[in-house]
């Protein structure tokens, strides 16, 4: 705005209007008996956001029309007008319902016109009124109104609460940085109880609504009573805020101080001759960069820290997170590493001598060790161990290490669903860190060790992240030579590390991740390879670990035998190793108690320390009537037996699948009611006893959940053995797929399956003839007094699986 030309405010002083007629008010303050008459009717000027007190002198902001219409009708011939608190302030034209009752009669003392034309009024409140009647909305609002008295006791209470408010009162100014020194010395003038209530009222910060009922209350005492509650909790708050403040500032001082000191501290040390101590570190890190052998940009990263470093004062919390920073950076291997003993032979006899059999695997390792040692550089492919628990898994990767002459580091993945935990947190959050990853290799000390991902199948994902998605760079040997860990922000080669996953079952690991890896099966262990492992390795360790000499329990095969058969059901031999050394802890009892010097392990023996056998075969018993089969199962802890029960009671021809079953054997069952409906009379099944009949399929051990396609012939043969009255042999096992034309589709886990048949008591196994090739993986031992029917149709399965003649029929072609 120019103001050399802006016009200057019309200003009609009070003294200039016509006078004002003062007498007795009949609302006396405080014994007073000196107030203004008040008129019957007084112009009401509505307004917001403002409740107006007698005694307070305040300015008000015209600019509605009706109230400029007011003043110019009333100015200057009546200076007295009532001002009413309006209800909803967004409302520009109130009706008189919209205003609060109770009021203030106001002097009007200037009347300012400003230079955007708007009006700018100066009142004081003379008194509380109440409007009886609305006498005029137009042009503007005219009202009857009646003084309202107040009601002021002589008592001790009331003086003790005028000294109370006036002691708080002093306190908000004190801690009120923006109230001038006036208002002291106005409080401390103001002598009439309501006065004093007034005067804060209309000064403490307070919600609209409480105001106007301050306004309304005409009982002192009370409303000094409610001011000073108003007044505690605002002096409470001050109180708060000055302390914080306080401290603070306080804060800022001695760090000021401290910073001072210290660079005093510098200069005299500079004139001494000293050397100074930070500058010392610095060089000391500078130094330790340079011999670090890191690769240039990760250089170039860390010397742009260590100026930072440099720069930031040691009290800062910034130090500590730069300092932290370069001390990671400096203790990770860059250039360290390990020199790979690449002698085939020798990593031949390390396997033999820590693991039994396996010799696929084995030759896989020996073939990986042959390539590297030929063709150092080659990036060869990531392995994954895949088989039940207890088969050797993570001792392989060990013994791998041991070969290599590398260090060895394990990482369980079970749980993680944190893409940090992999990849680590950003600087910029406190208490960051490297991610698992990077720690593990910061502690071997090595950047080409054997790291073992343990678990993979147990990964989680959540709204942090999905971990699986960071492990796809850093198994990944195109990319992980420029893995960047978060906390490092620099990349890290990881193309040197030798990373070995394992998992109980590839099935939920993803696809993607899957193909960045050489699956090797690891199968489940005969009851023969669990004897040579407990004979050498189980029982010598176990022994050693309960301090008892080969000559103080003198183990023979029939024992170990006897806790295979009787004790264990597993495809691995962890429960095997827990057996035995509950059996060496009971022989250790009895050595340390006097009552033994050793004791020879019989199976007799055995049946003492661990009780009556925990699994028996029950088989023939549970197939001695139509209805049941005997299938085969694979899960990801090894192979096992599986019961198909189906029975057929009166109903509308509906199929009831119970059992925790999953979707896939539940479209088996499907498919095998269907078959069955569709051979019905080639297989002399009544149809009668079918279509009016409600099927029952139920698979036990329904605490444990059950899905995939191979149980669909055991299915199927239960189903034909309950409409046909004939019974399952009880010694059959069987597995594969079946589809409606009444095919014998090939199926996995031929080894499992066929182990725990055997394990079980089995006699014949019926296999999908696509399965023949996967024989050879089977051990002979294993095979040995099994009979095999290799099943190309329904028809097949039905001669071997059910007692009795079956007519020639396969099903359709």
């Amino acid at each position: 705005m120019d103001y050399s030309t802006a016009k200057k405010p019309d200003i009609i002083p009070a003294d200039e209007t016509q006078s004002v007629v003062v007498s007795a008010n009949p609302s006396c303050r405080d014994g007073e008996k000196d107030a203004f008459d008040l008129p019957d009717e007084l112009p009401v000027l509505a307004v917001r956001n403002q409740v107006t007190f007698p005694g307070t002198i305040v300015p008000l902001s015209i600019r509605r029309e009706k109230s400029r219409r007011l003043l110019a009708a009333l100015l200057p011939d009546q200076k007295i007008i009532a001002t009413l608190c309006q209800k909803d302030p967004e409302n520009d034209d109130p009706a008189p319902q919209e205003l609060y009752q109770v009021g203030t009669a106001m002097m009007v003392l200037k009347l300012l016109r400003m230079e955007d034309d708007s009006l700018n009024l100066i009142v004081q409140g003379l008194s509380r009124i109440r409007t009886t009647e609305w006498l005029a909305t137009e042009p503007y609002l005219r009202a009857r109104i009646e003084p309202v008295h107040e009601f002021v006791a002589q008592d001790q209470e009331t003086e003790a609460l005028m000294v109370n408010v006036r002691a708080m009162a002093r306190r908000v100014i004190e801690l009120s940085p923006n109230v001038p020194d006036e208002a002291l010395v106005v409080l401390n003038n103001i002598k009439p109880p309501g006065a004093l209530a007034d005067f804060l009222a209309s000064n403490l910060e307070m919600e609209l609504d409480h105001r106007q009922v301050l306004l309304e209350e005409t009982d002192v005492t009370r409303r000094l009573r409610t001011i000073s509650e108003d007044l505690q909790q605002q002096v409470e708050i001050l109180e708060l805020s000055h302390k914080i403040h306080t401290q603070v500032r306080a804060n800022i001082d001695k760090t000021q101080r401290q910073y001072f000191l210290q660079e005093q501290l510098k200069a005299i040390r500079k004139e001494l001759g000293q050397v100074d101590e930070r500058q010392a570190e610095i060089q000391d890190l500078r130094a330790r960069i340079a011999k670090a052998g890191m690769p240039t940009v990760v250089r170039d990263e860390a010397l742009l820290q260590l100026d930072r470093l440099d720069k930031v004062p040691s009290a800062s919390p910034e130090y500590s997170v730069i300092r932290t920073y370069l001390d990671v950076i400096l203790e990770l291997p860059w250039d360290a590493s390990t020199e790979d003993l690449l002698d085939v032979r020798r990593a031949e006899k390390i396997l033999n001598e820590d693991h039994y059999d396996l010799e696929k695997v084995k030759r896989r390792i020996l073939e990986y060790l042959a390539v590297r040692k030929l063709a150092p550089r080659s990036r060869g492919p990531i392995l994954c161990f895949v088989g039940p628990p207890g088969v050797g898994k993570t001792s392989l990767g060990q013994s791998i290490a041991r070969a290599l002459g590398r260090k060895f580091i394990r990482m369980s993945l079970g749980g993680m669903h944190d893409e940090a935990e992999l990849r680590g947190h950003r600087r910029t959050y406190v208490g960051a860190m490297p991610g698992r990853i990077i720690q593990e290799i910061r502690k071997a000390g090595s950047n080409n060790p054997v790291f073992m991902l343990d678990e993979l199948d147990k990964l989680g994902a959540d709204f942090h992240g999905d971990p699986t998605s960071a492990l796809l760079e850093i198994l990944d040997p195109e990319q992980n030579n420029t893995f960047q860990d978060h906390y490092l922000n620099v990349p890290f080669d990881l193309s040197g590390v030798l990373f070995i996953g394992t998992a109980n079952y590839m099935g939920a690991v993803p696809p993607a991740l899957r193909d960045r890896m050489e699956v090797i099966e690891l199968p489940g262990y005969t009851q023969r390879e669990k004897l040579h492992i407990a004979v050498k390795y189980l029982v010598p360790r176990q022994l050693k670990q309960n301090g008892l000499k080969p000559s103080q329990a003198k183990w023979n095969e029939a024992a170990v035998t006897r806790i295979i058969r009787d004790y264990t059901r597993e495809a691995g031999v962890r429960e095997l190793e827990r057996q035995i050394g509950t059996v060496c802890r009971g022989i250790a009892a009895k050595v340390a108690a006097g009552r033994s010097r050793g004791r020879t392990v019989t199976p007799r023996l055995i049946g003492e320390l661990l009780g009556p056998r925990l699994y028996e075969n029950e088989l023939a018993q549970r197939t001695a009537e139509p209805g049941v089969a005997t299938g085969l199962a694979y899960t990801p802890v090894g192979g096992t037996i599986l019961f198909v029960e189906a029975a057929a009671y009166p109903g509308k021809g509906q199929l009831l699948l119970t059992g925790h079953i999953g979707d896939v054997m539940k479209e088996s069952a499907q498919a095998a009611l269907s078959l069955v409906k569709t051979i019905a009379r080639k297989k002399h099944v009544d149809e009668r006893r079918i279509v009016p009949t409600d099927i029952h399929i139920h698979v036990p051990a329904g605490a444990v959940p059950k899905d995939g396609p191979s149980a669909g012939v055991a299915m199927f043969t239960a189903l034909m053995s309950l409409l046909t009255d004939r019974t399952v042999k009880p010694d059959v096992a069987m597995t594969g797929e079946i589809t409606l034309r009444g095919l014998v589709l090939p199926i996995g886990g031929v080894k499992e399956k066929v182990l725990a048949a055997r394990q079980a008591g089995i006699k014949t196994v019926i296999l999908p003839a696509g399965n023949r090739k996967d024989l050879i993986d089977v051990p002979d031992d294993a095979k040995k007094n099994l009979h095999f029917v290799f099943a190309k149709t329904v028809n097949d399965v039905l001669s071997a699986a059910l007692d009795g003649e079956v007519k020639k029929s396969a099903g359709r072609k």
